[in-house]
């Protein structure tokens, strides 16, 4: 039985990348013409939601999203969520019909073929450059500008397999009240169960997202980061418990 497991759980791994891959070659001229020019860019995202759940879809995962509150077309948010799994930036592409932004790590960039994209269309971080948070500001703003949103997934990584839920990056909140847009807390409560970054591990399954009321920074000064910090990963944190 330990044996059929794990011969599943490392077809299961191949498969993945083979359901990452051949989506972006299909769609691959249409992708890059749409990075071309930064207008483009909402182009660029409908075809990343394709791209996203025929992942979910190839992969056996059923998604349900359950919204507290509608994010509004055409308005800009700080979309933020608990980080487990590779399918946490694919499920959050298939939830949210707002075009967004990811802001993430640069190394991510090295992943072939997804790299290519990611790194032109994403706001990368270098932690070793102190001048990158200045530059995360300044291409957060523009975007922003172009009526798009921001997504971070605020734990900064993904943490160790035993803790529930790390602590939070300033980095989401400082950017919501520079910019004065709503933050938009979501639990993914399954993810980390269907794909995590144990090797051998995973399943088809359901993936189950919840959207929280929006927290409003309209107003408030840099110092209400922590609390606005504090509040949401407390928001994200309890439905974790609930369900462990």
């Amino acid at each position: 039985m330990r044996a059929f497991k794990i011969i599943f759980w490392t077809l299961y791994r191949i498969w993945f990348y083979i359901v990452v891959a051949v989506p972006i070659l299909v769609l691959f001229p249409f992708l890059v013409v749409s990075i071309l020019k930064e207008r483009w860019y909402p182009y660029f995202f409908r075809l990343a939601r394709i791209w996203a759940k025929c992942i979910l879809f190839g992969m056996g995962f059923q998604y349900k999203v359950t919204a507290l509150q509608e994010p509004e077309p055409g308005k800009s948010y700080m979309f933020i969520a608990n980080h487990t799994s590779m399918t946490d930036i694919m499920l959050m592409l298939a939830t949210v019909r707002n075009p967004f932004v990811f802001v993430g790590k640069k190394e991510l960039a090295k992943i072939p073929l997804f790299g290519f994209f990611y790194k032109r269309t994403s706001i990368l971080v270098d932690r070793g450059n102190p001048k990158s948070r200045h530059q995360v500001y300044l291409r957060a703003q523009r975007r922003l500008q172009m009526g798009l949103s921001i997504c971070i997934f605020p734990e900064g990584g993904v943490p160790d397999e035993r803790v529930l839920l790390d602590e939070f990056k300033d980095g989401a909140f400082r950017l919501a009240i520079e910019h004065q847009i709503p933050i938009v807390p979501m639990t993914f409560f399954d993810n980390k169960e269907r794909f995590s970054y144990t090797f051998l591990s995973g399943s088809p399954g359901r993936m189950r997202v919840k959207i929280h009321p929006f927290i409003e920074t309209q107003g408030l000064l840099l110092e209400a980061k922590k609390e606005l910090k504090d509040q949401a990963r407390q928001i994200i944190l309890t439905d974790l418990q609930e369900i462990n």
